[in-house]
């Protein structure tokens, strides 16, 4: 392929501002799909969880094929927990397409993303997406990403950036807010103009990097990435430069025989005889590889340096099922050697997730970038039949030099109307939030900024959406470490732990709702030690939610069936462990969720306990 007619770019932005509906349309105007083919929306998204959420998680590349010109696209995610996957693919690019909501204007993914691709020196393109929102203002949303290019030290040609204005639902696109409606091929056109064609020798060693991973059910796991010089051919055998657990330090070479190579035609791959610089492929043929790893020539190996990514801010304990109805939900995968190996799999997947043995049998701390990069984890594993349980989410602290304890802290910001911002600020402040700025506009919504510990975060959407009537927009980012805030309060009210097993039933729930908010419906299966609910008080409580009537010889069968119970709370994942405390768990199985102690026995728990736990006498 000739190397001046190929493009790179990835299209990166904050989440929901439109990125994957907009390579929809470019790979529909661009003739991607047959005439009268039938395409899903959001066609990127491939994963179950992906359209279920209507979020991408992982980085995705495509290519269209335009007047002669060979383009490469990457859809990276939105969410900031998923910045490890943006920072590995933005070194196979040489420019991006920065996609700004027209109407919220740059939010604080989008200065996390624009930061990293202005560092490399990638060429921007800033497009102005969803005009046709009622009550946005493009102008404004460009002006306030010009301030952000300059507020991150963008260099005189990034300064001077072209921008389109687009719809990526209609697929309308403008080069001008006042011109008529043209399509994306004007910003396809811009591609082609201002994105330089990659660099590099074709004569060179064979060079590439392995940024990213796919899976095909014939070929099995592929390596992804860019070739920086040479030329790489199908059967040729090239020397594979890693790191191995052992010695850290001093990089291990082998020699590996490629198989197969392919490169993307649309949305799916194809096989070519030989790549290029500036090519992104697909190699088939390792036996095993990780994210980093230099491929090069046999004769001079060439080991790059590993794919700088920040570090986790949250971890949580996986361990295996120690419930009584272990291996009753389906579960296919039960064991911690089941454990380890999926762990392992999901750390070579993604190198932003560590796994580490913790002290315990089948016991592994897992380290991410924040509560929903771990849980998109937990429910990936479930629906693949795998049973286990999870603690509570913990900080991870650093020390200074000094010796002196650092916590991670993260920008916050908060936009809420303004006859709900006292309760809002009240929560804030009593999770150790320092207030930054505070911004009420002509909507009369108030702008809260605050710097806070990624401690006081924990469960803190949830707060806000209760706290505000649902009002709430909030967004967050991390910022770095700073000395220990001190101590934040937990959870302050205790929980209700059912006593005996068996089903529960309605009239024992009946009579415990006055206690505090159930979790479970009737004809749940509990047992000792299983949380059922949330107590009012501040004191854990034992429960029987098992109990029946008692039958006597006087019955009203209009009575006993006419128990109305007040509708339960439904805890998502999310909720379920933002909710538990240290000596809680989570009990994970393909079909239910349990909140748990973690000492089942309630004279063992009483004595590991400083504070006294109650028993119903009902």
């Amino acid at each position: 392929m000739d190397q001046n007619k190929i493009r790179n770019i990835a299209i990166i932005a904050h989440v929901d501002h439109g990125k994957t509906t907009l390579v929809d349309q470019i790979l529909k105007q661009c003739g991607t799909f047959h005439e009268g083919e039938e395409v899903n929306e959001r066609v990127m998204d491939s994963g179950a969880i992906e359209r279920e959420r209507g979020i991408t998680i992982l980085s995705k590349n495509a290519s269209v094929n335009y007047k002669g010109y060979h383009i490469n696209i990457v859809d990276t995610p939105g969410h900031a927990d998923f910045g490890g996957q943006v920072e590995r693919v933005l070194g196979t690019v040489d420019g991006v397409l920065l996609v700004v909501d027209a109407f919220e204007g740059p939010m604080a993914q989008t200065r996390f993303v624009t930061q990293k691709a202005l560092q490399l020196g990638l060429t921007p393109i800033v497009v102005i997406n969803k005009i046709d929102r009622d009550g946005c203002n493009p102008h404004s949303a460009l002006d306030k990403v010009f301030d952000l290019f300059c507020e991150l030290d963008a260099n005189e040609s990034q300064l001077d950036f072209s921008c389109v204005y687009a719809s990526g639902r209609k697929g309308i696109c403008r080069k001008e807010i006042d011109d008529p409606d043209g399509d994306l091929r004007i910003l396809m056109d811009l591609v082609i103009d201002k994105i330089p064609a990659p660099k590099g020798d074709p004569n060179a060693a064979p060079l590439l990097q392995i940024s990213t991973l796919e899976y095909s059910s014939f070929l099995g796991r592929m390596a992804v990435g860019r070739v920086q010089q040479g030329t790489f051919k199908t059967g040729m055998t090239v020397a594979q430069s890693f790191m191995t657990d052992n010695d850290s330090d001093t990089p291990k070479v082998k020699n590996i025989r490629i198989q197969k190579i392919l490169h993307y035609d649309g949305i799916q791959s194809s096989p070519i005889d030989e790549a290029g610089p500036g090519e992104i492929i697909q190699i088939a043929g390792l036996e095993t590889f990780d994210i980093g790893d230099t491929l090069s020539a046999t004769d001079k190996p060439v080991s790059l340096p590993r794919i700088h990514i920040d570090p986790p801010t949250i971890s949580m304990l996986f361990t295996v099922n120690t419930s009584p109805l272990a291996g009753k939900d389906g579960g296919k995968f039960l064991t911690g050697n089941n454990l380890a190996e999926r762990l392992e799999r999901a750390h070579m997947a993604d190198p932003a997730l560590l796994v580490e043995k913790a002290d315990g049998a089948s016991t592994f701390k897992v380290s991410g970038r924040g509560i929903l990069h771990l849980t998109i984890l937990v429910e990936n594993m479930r629906r693949e039949l795998y049973e286990f349980t999870i603690g509570s989410p913990q900080v991870i602290f650093q020390k200074d030099e000094a010796g002196k304890l650092l916590e991670p802290m993260e920008t916050f910001k908060v936009e809420v109307p303004s006859e709900y911002s006292g309760p809002i600020i009240e929560e804030l402040g009593r999770r150790k939030g320092e207030m930054v700025d505070m911004q009420t506009d002509e909507n009369n919504r108030v702008n809260l900024e605050y710097k806070i510990p990624s401690r006081g975060l924990l469960g803190v959407r949830a707060k806000l959406l209760s706290l505000s009537k649902g009002y709430a927009i909030s967004q967050s980012l991390f910022l770095g470490f700073e000395p220990y805030k001190g101590d934040i309060p937990a959870r302050t009210n205790g929980v209700l732990i059912a006593k005996e097993p068996g089903a529960a039933a309605s009239y024992a729930l009946a009579k415990l709702e006055d206690r505090g908010a159930l979790f479970i419906p009737p004809a749940t299966e509990v047992y000792p030690g299983m949380i059922i609910g949330e107590h009012n008080r501040t004191t854990d409580i034992i429960v029987n939610a098992t109990k029946g009537k008692h039958l006597t010889n006087m019955r009203s069968k209009a009575s006993d069936d006419n128990i109305q119970l007040t509708p339960y709370r439904r805890m998502t994942l999310e909720e379920c462990v933002t909710f538990i405390n240290d000596d809680e768990c989570v009990e994970v199985t393909p079909l239910a969720l349990r909140l748990r102690k973690i000492t089942l026995d309630p004279h063992k728990r009483k004595q590991e306990s400083k504070s006294p736990v109650e028993e119903d006498e009902d």
